[in-house]
Protein backbone atom coordinates (compact mmCIF):
# COMPACT_ATOMS: atom_id res chain seq x y z
CA UNK A 1 0.00 0.00 0.00
CA UNK A 2 1.56 3.34 -1.01
CA UNK A 3 2.19 5.83 1.78
CA UNK A 4 -0.16 8.79 1.92
CA UNK A 5 1.47 12.15 1.52
CA UNK A 6 1.82 14.20 4.70
CA UNK A 7 1.24 17.83 3.77
CA UNK A 8 3.48 20.26 5.67
CA UNK A 9 4.44 23.88 5.39
CA UNK A 10 8.16 24.53 5.04
CA UNK A 11 8.21 25.91 8.61
CA UNK A 12 6.60 22.75 10.05
CA UNK A 13 8.95 20.54 8.01
CA UNK A 14 11.94 22.43 9.42
CA UNK A 15 10.51 22.24 12.96
CA UNK A 16 9.98 18.47 12.74
CA UNK A 17 13.44 17.95 11.20
CA UNK A 18 15.02 19.89 14.07
CA UNK A 19 13.03 17.87 16.63
CA UNK A 20 14.09 14.60 14.98
CA UNK A 21 17.75 15.59 15.04
CA UNK A 22 17.51 16.59 18.72
CA UNK A 23 15.77 13.33 19.65
CA UNK A 24 18.29 11.17 17.78
CA UNK A 25 21.31 12.86 19.33
CA UNK A 26 20.80 14.72 22.59
CA UNK A 27 17.70 12.96 23.93
CA UNK A 28 18.87 9.44 23.05
CA UNK A 29 22.14 10.09 24.91
CA UNK A 30 20.28 11.43 27.96
CA UNK A 31 18.07 8.35 28.14
CA UNK A 32 21.00 5.99 27.56
CA UNK A 33 22.80 7.68 30.47
CA UNK A 34 19.68 7.28 32.63
CA UNK A 35 19.52 3.58 31.76
CA UNK A 36 23.17 3.07 32.63
CA UNK A 37 22.70 4.83 35.97
CA UNK A 38 19.57 2.82 36.74
CA UNK A 39 21.37 -0.46 35.89
CA UNK A 40 24.11 0.46 38.33
CA UNK A 41 21.55 0.57 41.14
CA UNK A 42 21.16 -3.21 41.08
CA UNK A 43 18.09 -5.46 40.88
CA UNK A 44 16.30 -4.41 37.69
CA UNK A 45 13.03 -6.19 38.50
CA UNK A 46 12.24 -3.77 41.33
CA UNK A 47 14.11 -0.76 40.02
CA UNK A 48 11.66 2.11 39.38
CA UNK A 49 14.35 4.30 37.79
CA UNK A 50 15.17 1.55 35.30
CA UNK A 51 11.50 0.94 34.43
CA UNK A 52 10.93 4.67 33.93
CA UNK A 53 14.01 5.02 31.73
CA UNK A 54 12.88 2.03 29.59
CA UNK A 55 9.43 3.62 29.16
CA UNK A 56 11.05 6.91 28.15
CA UNK A 57 13.25 5.05 25.68
CA UNK A 58 10.23 3.30 24.14
CA UNK A 59 8.32 6.58 23.84
CA UNK A 60 11.36 8.27 22.31
CA UNK A 61 11.89 5.55 19.70
CA UNK A 62 8.18 5.63 18.78
CA UNK A 63 8.36 9.41 18.27
CA UNK A 64 11.54 9.08 16.19
CA UNK A 65 9.86 6.46 13.98
CA UNK A 66 6.77 8.67 13.58
CA UNK A 67 8.83 11.74 12.67
CA UNK A 68 10.92 9.78 10.17
CA UNK A 69 7.75 8.49 8.52
CA UNK A 70 6.13 11.95 8.39
CA UNK A 71 9.25 13.59 6.96
CA UNK A 72 9.79 10.79 4.43
CA UNK A 73 6.25 11.19 3.06
CA UNK A 74 6.18 14.99 3.36
CA UNK A 75 4.89 17.18 0.59
CA UNK A 76 5.73 20.85 1.14
CA UNK A 77 2.81 23.19 0.53
CA UNK A 78 2.40 26.92 0.58
CA UNK A 79 -0.73 29.04 0.60
CA UNK A 80 -2.86 28.16 -2.40
CA UNK A 81 -4.17 30.74 -4.76
CA UNK A 82 -6.85 28.80 -6.56
CA UNK A 83 -10.60 28.81 -6.95
CA UNK A 84 -10.86 25.30 -5.49
CA UNK A 85 -10.19 24.23 -1.90
CA UNK A 86 -7.00 22.27 -1.29
CA UNK A 87 -4.24 21.89 1.27
CA UNK A 88 -2.93 25.40 1.94
CA UNK A 89 -6.29 27.06 1.23
CA UNK A 90 -8.09 29.37 3.59
CA UNK A 91 -11.82 28.88 3.25
CA UNK A 92 -14.80 30.69 4.75
CA UNK A 93 -17.81 28.45 5.36
CA UNK A 94 -21.28 28.95 6.76
CA UNK A 95 -23.04 26.13 8.54
CA UNK A 96 -26.64 25.69 7.51
CA UNK A 97 -28.84 27.54 9.99
CA UNK A 98 -25.96 29.53 11.49
CA UNK A 99 -25.70 33.32 11.37
CA UNK A 100 -21.92 33.57 11.41
CA UNK A 101 -19.28 32.24 9.08
CA UNK A 102 -16.16 30.34 10.10
CA UNK A 103 -12.71 30.61 8.52
CA UNK A 104 -10.46 27.57 8.31
CA UNK A 105 -7.02 26.89 6.96
CA UNK A 106 -6.77 23.45 5.36
CA UNK A 107 -3.50 21.85 6.48
CA UNK A 108 -1.89 18.42 6.85
CA UNK A 109 -2.70 16.41 9.96
CA UNK A 110 0.60 17.31 11.70
CA UNK A 111 -0.32 21.01 11.65
CA UNK A 112 -4.02 20.76 12.49
CA UNK A 113 -5.05 22.92 15.45
CA UNK A 114 -8.75 23.67 15.76
CA UNK A 115 -8.13 26.43 18.32
CA UNK A 116 -6.16 28.28 15.63
CA UNK A 117 -8.69 27.51 12.89
CA UNK A 118 -6.45 25.01 11.09
CA UNK A 119 -8.17 21.76 10.18
CA UNK A 120 -6.69 18.63 8.69
CA UNK A 121 -7.38 17.71 5.10
CA UNK A 122 -8.20 14.27 6.56
CA UNK A 123 -10.81 15.56 9.03
CA UNK A 124 -14.46 15.06 8.08
CA UNK A 125 -14.94 18.76 7.23
CA UNK A 126 -11.52 19.03 5.57
CA UNK A 127 -12.20 16.00 3.38
CA UNK A 128 -15.64 17.33 2.42
CA UNK A 129 -14.20 20.73 1.44
CA UNK A 130 -11.32 19.42 -0.69
CA UNK A 131 -11.80 20.27 -4.37
CA UNK A 132 -14.91 22.38 -3.75
CA UNK A 133 -15.59 25.81 -5.21
CA UNK A 134 -17.21 28.97 -3.93
CA UNK A 135 -20.98 28.57 -3.54
CA UNK A 136 -20.93 24.77 -3.28
CA UNK A 137 -22.66 22.95 -0.43
CA UNK A 138 -21.00 20.07 1.39
CA UNK A 139 -22.46 17.58 3.82
CA UNK A 140 -20.35 16.40 6.74
CA UNK A 141 -21.25 13.41 8.88
CA UNK A 142 -20.81 14.23 12.56
CA UNK A 143 -21.63 12.30 15.75
CA UNK A 144 -24.82 14.42 15.99
CA UNK A 145 -25.79 13.62 12.41
CA UNK A 146 -25.14 15.27 9.05
CA UNK A 147 -24.29 18.98 8.89
CA UNK A 148 -24.35 21.10 5.74
CA UNK A 149 -21.87 23.86 5.00
CA UNK A 150 -21.71 26.38 2.18
CA UNK A 151 -18.35 27.44 0.80
CA UNK A 152 -18.71 31.22 1.12
CA UNK A 153 -15.23 32.20 0.01
CA UNK A 154 -11.83 30.78 -0.82
CA UNK A 155 -9.34 33.41 0.25
CA UNK A 156 -6.47 34.25 -2.05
Amino acid sequence: MPEEKEYLTQEKFNELSTELQRLKTTRRKEIADSLEYAKSLGDLSENAEYQEARELQTTLEERITKLESVLKSAAIVSERHSDTVGVGSFVVVKKEGAKDTQRYGIVGSEEANSAEGRISNRSPLGEALMGRKRGEMVTVTTPKGPSKYEVVEIEK
